[in-house]
């Protein structure tokens, strides 16, 4: 990953400011600063966030809309018609709000210095390289380098919610010599450096130049850059550079296309969407040809039928094709979309008002951010779930330590700076520290002090941490009540008290945190010239670097051994002394790759490591990081729901172990399986691949895979060797030859993705996947992985800014809002506060989302199927004219008014058994995970069941009109009496048939089908009235038709016979699989209430005693991007290595803070 940044870093363009002026790789003559010459295109800061203008919003919303297949049929349908195209109102409203915006912000005032004076300007006049005057709360219209500030040592707050969700503030700080030289609008004028920089690009946590001035070359990187969509906070003033305006902005670059999420429903309905299509044309061609035969045949030959139009029996035949077209559209209405939306959109909102996902500590109710999956969640069968912040709490509490090899909780009344959060129970270890005596035990708690990136500020007398991490703040915290306060800090000092005594050290040198280097360290000159780097890491990157004269190596990692097994989060600190000489040769390599424009990050590296070496060990810190409430129950529903858990985590392999066991994911039962103990499978079987692959595991019994990061690039060969050829080519060499190790490289793509699909074949066989030291690169391939070889339905659910591409990449992703801001919220479908709540949104919420949209589908096709193939059956009475069955205005209301409401209704709130229920028999949840309730054979049994009652709602009623007398002597034979029976047993039928669907009733469903009933009827007398056909004759033409036809019993008796025969097959089919072959859900609902009842039983009887065990936790994980600085201290993977007997070493045990 890293590699293929560099390699992106050396393609960059070269950006040059002179006199205030910004171009790639030129000499500029001086302008004025108000002036800048355009050198490529996008220097302006005018920006444009609508989708369309004026000349592009007609086929581009076209496009849009006709990725749904159903939306060509209805624009085919309306053209067909000649009706009116369904206008874009709310695209209309939304390209104007759009415009409206933009113009809002490119007329933004800000200052920008002219000459020698600063002017008000508007912000789309701004160019690259204006200098720019910002005030407090004002936002930042570029991307602008930080020249100087009101703040001591050019210090700069920023708001960045905008860009990352984080409300806590971040700090910028500008070049010291910069701060020192342009604080006056003068010294700004007289700025005349020159920048080299990286192209623009949307990485929203990189940046990398160098600013060359006065013949000195100094580097840039994010901390000395405010980015466009940031606010100013705590700051009075500031002055900036622009240096990406308008479209280069970062802000801007991030602002990709949009992808949407589609259900596996939405996919299968677009294909029946196909079928329907093909089922009307054939249907259509069919009545087509029979129209024109019966011209041949009858038509032509009746006197009577005669039109007066010399029209073929082709032609007409052709003619009737397309009004069937038009007369039988309504097998996919458009209300069918419309009801699916709304079904959608109040689901969602019963998520966000469920209060049993409501999290009162923090006032954070569960959000659906998106209306379209609802029913996917019913769907789900693997879970990737991070761990730090999402199954454990990622609130940090220092818990123990070993210092020099000794272990020693506390009165800290002593101390004015203390935290009264923080408990400890050893008196010991501050007895010694206030005795001053032991060196190494202070030395500790002054590196934990100096050592580190946290931010300070003083509110109301108290000093308030702002941390990159919780690590690091636990580990501030820690030092400060034991008497190691850390006070402030500025670009090139950093002020601490220690035992009261106020001491101020020189920085000489920060050392950054990446994932790859999994340490920082901090090097200082002391008030007494001594030069110390002190260094916190990863155990595998410290013990690495240990002078072979160090002590109390192996009871340190005794110790570490046992505060993981105690799923502990761990962490090694060291430090070095270094003399004048030396430092000063290392600091003039420092300088130059600090200001190398290709691949600095690396150069960097290399200079760190020449000083990172010969460490002394100090001790090493353990930090608890709680568990959440409820996940081991949780989890354990899913697995039972049968869906499997894959925890994807940058801890090392003994913390996922341990983990995995603490929330019940790992079970003894279970039989463990590393990565390089199955390694060798992998290759064997990838050259002699099955159809149907043979097991992993033939052992009977569970099997749970335990893997790293590293395991999972050498196997799914992922950069690899990538990095090694790239290191070649630098270095000006061949690659070797492949050796014997490389002889299960692949030779091609295919046996590359052979591998793949073998790992993820071999991963599914178990019942549990833990994936550590990974990254979110890597987090996002396992889940892609999975999605592309098991065309499964997934979900991702995690908190923080590394959990985002995994979030992205499932079909559902599900944020947690927690410790780690709110980048994992802002992408994902669902939020809420803590894990256990997936246990009711999957088994709870997705299932009866599933179950509602799945019955109202099945349901809502039937009723289409029953109403529209009536016209098929009457059109072999008619001559294949395309004459309706029914009157045009029962048409136009069938699926608005008569029938749409008990149907809305289910779909809303039907309920096969409760919630509480729900959760407690998960095995619920499988039809879900089958797709067994809404398939092609559920479709195809709903298109049988409406051709079935179509014929009976055509025929009987046809029947029974064939030879009738009226009891007024009239035969009530007519075409309009007739439509008027169909319509009324149609209803009576589709109404009755949603009352025998409906699981849950309450007083709305019964309303809704007496109301729609009703509502038919009422609506049919009034539009057959006399009355309404004097207002509109032509309109209203079916006058007296209803009271006429519906005084008749005998036609009552034809409706009631209609319906009780449309009705009692299904009642019989229904009887049969609820008694005959019941579903788990039968079986549950038949036993609904000894279920209460056994509920209502346990809560009365009092709960059972349990001993209390120590639950296992996580240990230290180190992230994957850096914090405050570009640095986060994380990281550890413990080594195994022979017992050793602790001697001497000193174990701290903490309580819990």
């Amino acid at each position: 990953c890293w590699e293929e940044e560099r390699e992106r870093e050396r393609d960059r363009e070269t950006l040059s400011v002179s006199s205030n002026t910004l171009c790639p790789s030129l000499s500029l003559p001086n302008v004025r600063s108000c002036h800048l010459t355009q050198t490529w295109s996008g220097l302006g800061n005018g920006i444009k966030t609508y989708k369309y203008n004026a000349l592009t919003f007609i086929p581009l919303n076209l496009f849009e809309q006709f990725k749904r297949v159903a939306n060509l049929y209805f624009l085919a349908l309306l053209i067909l018609q000649v009706s009116l195209l369904k206008t874009a109102l709310c695209y209309i409203l939304c390209y104007i709000l759009c415009h409206i915006l933009c113009h809002i912000l490119c007329h933004i005032l800000c200052h920008i210095l002219c000459h020698i004076l600063f002017q008000e300007s508007k912000w789309m006049n701004i160019h690259v390289g204006d200098v720019v005057r910002l005030k407090k709360n004002g936002h930042i219209p570029a991307d602008i380098l930080l020249l100087s500030s009101s703040n001591p040592n050019s210090l700069c707050y920023v708001e960045t919610a905008e860009l990352d969700g984080e409300t806590n503030l971040k700090f910028k700080m500008g070049l010291k010599v910069t701060d020192e030289r342009l604080q006056e609008e003068r010294q700004l004028a007289q700025f005349d450096a020159m920048i080299v920089c990286e192209e623009p690009n949307n990485r929203l946590d990189k940046f990398t130049g160098t600013m060359c001035w006065r013949k000195d070359r100094f580097p840039l990187d994010l901390d000395n850059m405010m980015l466009r969509g940031c606010r100013i906070r705590n700051t009075d003033e500031c002055h900036g550079l622009v240096i990406f305006a308008g479209a280069d902005t970062k802000i801007m670059r991030n602002g990709g296309k949009t992808r949407f999420k589609r259900t596996k429903i939405d996919e299968l309905m677009n294909y029946m969407v196909y079928s329907i299509f093909v089922i009307l044309i054939l249907v259509c061609a069919g009545l087509a040809i029979g129209n024109s035969f019966w011209y041949e045949e009858v038509g032509s030959r009746a006197w009577y039928l005669k039109d007066g139009k010399d029209q073929t029996a082709s032609y007409r035949g052709f003619l009737s094709f397309w009004g069937y077209i038009i007369v039988l559209n309504t097998m996919v209405p458009i209300s069918l979309y419309v009801s699916v939306e709304v079904i959608r959109l109040g689901q969602s909102k019963f998520i966000n008002w469920d209060l049993q996902m409501y999290y009162q500590e923090k006032d954070t109710p569960a959000k659906a951010r998106t209306t379209t999956l609802n029913e996917q969640l019913g769907q789900i069968e693997y879970v990737f779930s991070d761990k730090t912040g999402t199954l454990t709490q990622n609130i940090m509490a220092f818990k123990k330590c070993t210092i020099a090899g000794r272990a020693e909780q506390v009165d800290f009344s002593w101390n004015k700076y203390a935290d009264s959060k923080f408990e400890y129970v050893d008196h010991s270890l501050v007895a010694c520290i206030r005795s001053k005596k032991d060196k190494e035990t202070l030395e500790f708690f002054k590196l934990l002090s100096l050592c580190h990136t946290v931010m300070v500020e003083q509110k109301e007398d108290e000093l308030v941490y702002q941390a990159a991490s919780p690590d690091e703040g636990a580990l501030v915290t820690a030092a400060r009540n034991f008497g190691f306060v850390f006070l402030s800090r500025t670009q090139d000092t950093i002020t601490i008290s220690e035992m009261d005594q106020e001491m101020t050290y020189e920085v000489l040198a920060l050392l950054d945190f990446n994932s790859d280097r999994k340490r920082m360290s901090i090097i200082l000159r002391f008030p007494d010239g001594r030069i110390r780097l002190y260094c916190k890491g990863a155990d595998t990157v410290i013990y690495e670097r240990l002078s072979p004269n160090s002590r109390h190596k192996e009871v340190t990692q005794t110790a570490l051994d046992i505060f993981a097994n105690q799923t502990l989060r761990t962490l090694c600190l060291c430090y070095k002394d270094i003399s004048k000489q030396e430092f000063d040769a290392w600091a003039k390599k420092h300088k130059d790759a600090s200001v190398a424009m290709g691949n600095r990050e690396a150069a960097l590296d290399r200079v760190y490591e020449q000083i990172e070496n010969n460490l002394m060990m100090i001790g090493a810190t353990a930090i608890e990081d709680k568990l959440q409430d409820g996940v081991p129950e949780t989890i354990a529903k899913l697995a039972k729901a049968d869906i499997k858990i894959w925890v994807l985590t940058g801890d090392k392999k003994e913390t996922a172990e341990n983990i995995g066991y603490s929330c019940e994911l790992l079970t003894d039962d279970m039989q463990i399986h590393y990565g390089d103990d199955i390694k060798d499978q992998l290759p064997a079987s990838s050259r002699t691949r099955k159809k149907v692959p043979d097991p992993f595991f033939p052992e009977p019994g569970k099997n749970a895979l335990i893997i790293t990061g590293g395991w999972l690039n050498e196997i799914l060969y992922e950069k690899k060797k990538k990095r090694r050829r790239l290191r070649l080519k630098r270095l000006g060499r061949r690659p070797a030859s492949a050796t014997p190790q490389d002889s299960t490289q692949p030779i091609d793509d295919w046996e590359k993705e052979s591998r793949q699909v073998d790992f993820v074949n071999m991963a599914c066989e178990c019942e549990a996947v833990i994936c550590c030291r990974v990254t979110p690169k890597q987090k996002a391939n396992v889940v892609s992985l999975v999605k592309k070889y098991k065309k499964a339905v997934t979900l991702s659910i995690g908190d923080g800014a590394n959990d985002v591409n995994m979030i992205k990449t499932a079909d559902i992703g599900v944020g947690i809002s927690g410790q780690e801001g709110m980048q994992a919220v802002m992408s994902s479908d669902y939020a809420f506060a803590q894990f256990r709540y997936l246990e009711r949104l999957l088994l709870v919420h997705g299932r009866w989302s599933y179950i509602r949209m799945c019955k109202f589908l099945r349901y809502f096709f039937f009723k289409n199927f029953a109403f529209t193939l009536v016209h098929f059956w009457y059109s072999f009475f008619n001559g294949f004219s395309a004459q309706v069955a029914y009157e045009d205005w029962f048409i136009t209301l069938y699926n608005v008014m008569y029938s749409s409401l008990p149907v809305l209704l289910v779909g809303l709130l039907d309920q096969d058994v409760n919630d509480k229920l729900s959760r407690k028999f998960p095995k619920l949840y499988l039809p879900g995970q089958k797709g067994a309730l809404f398939n092609y054979k559920n479709f195809f049994i709903s298109l049988f069941h409406g051709i079935f009652t179509s014929l009976v709602v055509f025929f009987i009623p046809y029947g029974a009109f064939l030879q009738t007398m009226g009891q007024d002597g009239e035969a009530p034979s007519d075409y309009q009496s007739l439509a008027v029976v169909m319509a009324s047993s149609l209803i009576f039928t589709v109404n009755l048939q949603i009352s025998l669907e409906t699981s849950y009733w309450t007083f709305v469903n019964c309303f809704a089908v007496l109301c729609s009933i009703a509502i038919y009827f009422g609506i049919m007398f009034d539009i057959h009235s006399a009355g309404i056909h004097v207002i509109f004759p032509s309109t209203f033409t079916f006058t007296g038709v209803a009271p006429n036809a519906l005084r008749q019993p005998y036609l009552w008796l034809t409706i009631i016979l209609t319906v009780g025969i449309s009705l009692l097959p299904v009642i019989f089919i229904q009887f049969l699989c609820k008694t005959i072959w019941p579903s788990v859900g039968d079986n549950v609902q038949r036993n609904r209430k000894k279920y209460e009842e056994e509920e209502e039983e346990e809560k009365k009887k009092p709960a059972p005693f349990q001993r209390d065990r120590r639950s296992r936790r996580s240990a230290y994980a180190f992230s994957h991007s850096r914090g405050y600085a570009d640095l986060i201290a994380s990281g550890r993977s413990i080594r195994r290595r022979p017992a050793v007997a602790l001697g001497t070493t000193t174990q701290t045990d903490l309580g819990s803070g």
